[in-house]
C-alpha cells in the first residue's frame, strides 16, 4: 500500500510524550497496475522522488500537492507518454518556481516532441543544482531512466 505513487489517508495519533506515535494508513487510490508498464513506472518513480526529496518536511503546500496528484492520474490516464509528458516538464518547472529558483519560460502552445524532449534537458541541470543539491541519495537516477525511455517514443 506504501508505494510511490499510491493515494493514501493516514491517522497519526500519539500516546503520551515518551512513546512514538503510530499511524493508520487506508489506501485512497491504487497506481500499482502501471508500475508494471515502463513509461509510466518511471514517471511515477520520478515524480515522487523528486517531491520526495525537494520538498520539505511538514510544510503545507496544498498548490504543489494538487499538481502532483494531477501528473499522477495524467500518467496513468493517458494512452502514452505524449499524453503526460508536457505535465510532468511543467511539473518540474512548477517545483523550480516554487523553491525561488526562477521562473520557466512558459512553452509555446504547439511544442512538438522533440522541444518537449529539449526542454527537459535544459530543465535537468538546474533540477541537480538548485532543487537535489544537498541530497545524499541520487534522486536523478529516477529521472535518467525516464528520459532515456521518453526519448525511444522518437518524434513520429
Amino acid at each position: 500500500m506504501l508505494i510511490p505513487g499510491n493515494l493514501v489517508a493516514a491517522e497519526f495519533t500519539r500516546r503520551g510524550d515518551a512513546r512514538l506515535p503510530s499511524a493508520r494508513v487506508e489506501l485512497v487510490a491504487s497506481r500499482g497496475p502501471w508500475l508494471a508498464e515502463p513509461l509510466p513506472s518511471a514517471g511515477i518513480a520520478w515524480a515522487c522522488a523528486l517531491t520526495a526529496a525537494a520538498l520539505p518536511e511538514g510544510l503545507p503546500l496544498p498548490a504543489i500537492h494538487t499538481a502532483l496528484a494531477a501528473l499522477l492520474d495524467a500518467i496513468c490516464l493517458a494512452p502514452s507518454a505524449r499524453g503526460w509528458a508536457r505535465a510532468l516538464a511543467g511539473y518540474e518547472a512548477l517545483l523550480l518556481r516554487e523553491g525561488g529558483h526562477g521562473l520557466a519560460p512558459r512553452p509555446p502552445e504547439n511544442e512538438d516532441w522533440p522541444a518537449l524532449l529539449a526542454r527537459l534537458d535544459v530543465q535537468g541541470p538546474a533540477i541537480a543544482s538548485q532543487l537535489l543539491a544537498e541530497r545524499r541519495r541520487d534522486v536523478m537516477a529516477a529521472r535518467a531512466i525516464l528520459l532515456e525511455r521518453l526519448k525511444r517514443i522518437g518524434s513520429d
